[in-house]
């Protein structure tokens, strides 16, 4: 009798252990995604809010957006599995898989993305209206890992046979591209290259006046953005995200809200194939 009572009792016992320890494990289940910050910190806690909600949601776990410092933050955040989840640029994603020895899987890009684009800025009176009337003149990039902030713009300029080293007075990195439009904009640097959406963005807020900066060169279109994960994290979960992604609907509030804080008409799906042109830009450009 004593030995069945003793039994119920660490039987009881052990539920009891059992259900503590999982709800502990539940409550440390948090889903860590981050982003490379193309703008103010501010300015992507309140772009990706949104979408962390929405994940929360579908996935059924906590997750938590952290900006990080700066784009080579974001890639070592993903290849060290401190993250689950980045939002990379074309550049920093290939940058991601070389550290990691190929194994980031791209899940999603915005349609944008499979044609994207930069643009050179400079003030209307400078007399820059072509990438050549550029030389001797003090320039801004982006980050220095940067796509469409200084890979593809390097690369065009490289093209049409001008050496940013050898033929420009100073190069700046602005770190971001809101930065990047403001040093053309209070005259630190004569020309800029950026984000054809973050300058759209800018123009369509007016927080940029055309009458007095604008663009005179769109380089051709590139693939860029999307969001990525590491190959060791549970194939499910990255099925999961995926969908989620590809579901966002902008025929619905959130959807609509979502996409158009990412400056997106939809996610469509992607592959590794499409960032190996970017690859080979980097190593032509010297930056891998």
């Amino acid at each position: 009798m004593t030995h069945t009572l003793l039994s119920a009792g660490r039987r009881t016992l052990l539920a009891t252990l059992l259900m503590t320890l999982g709800g502990l494990a539940q409550a440390q289940a948090v889903f860590r995604v981050t982003t490379i910050p193309e703008e103010a910190a501010t300015e992507q806690t309140r772009k990706f809010a949104p979408i962390a909600a929405y994940l929360e949601k579908r996935l059924g776990m906590k997750v938590e957006f952290t900006p990080v410092s700066d784009y080579p933050a974001a890639v070592e955040a993903l290849v060290n599995k401190k993250v689950d989840l980045v939002w990379f640029g074309g550049f920093t994603h290939v940058q991601a898989q070389i550290r990691s020895g190929g194994k980031i899987v791209p899940l999603a890009q915005r349609e944008e993305d499979a044609k994207f684009q930069s643009v050179f800025i400079a003030k209307v009176n400078s007399g820059i209206k072509t990438l050549a009337d550029m030389k001797g003149k003090q320039v801004s990039f982006g980050s220095q890992s940067s796509t469409s902030g200084h890979l593809m713009p390097r690369s065009n300029l490289l093209d049409a046979g001008i050496n940013p080293e050898k033929d420009f007075r100073r190069i700046a990195y602005s770190g971001a591209h809101d930065a990047t439009i403001a040093s053309v904009v209070s005259g630190k640097v004569d020309a800029a290259a950026l984000d054809i959406t973050v300058w759209r963005k800018f123009v369509a807020e007016n927080k940029v006046d055309t009458k007095d900066v604008n663009v005179f060169f769109t380089t051709p279109p590139f693939y860029n953005y999307n969001w990525s994960m590491h190959a060791d994290s549970p194939a499910d979960l990255r099925e999961k995200v995926k969908k989620a992604l590809l579901d966002l609907d902008p025929a619905t509030p959130e959807g609509k809200e979502i996409l158009q804080l990412n400056r997106a008409t939809r996610y469509i799906p992607t592959t590794p194939e499409n960032y190996k042109g970017l690859e080979a830009a980097g190593r032509s450009a010297g930056l891998i």
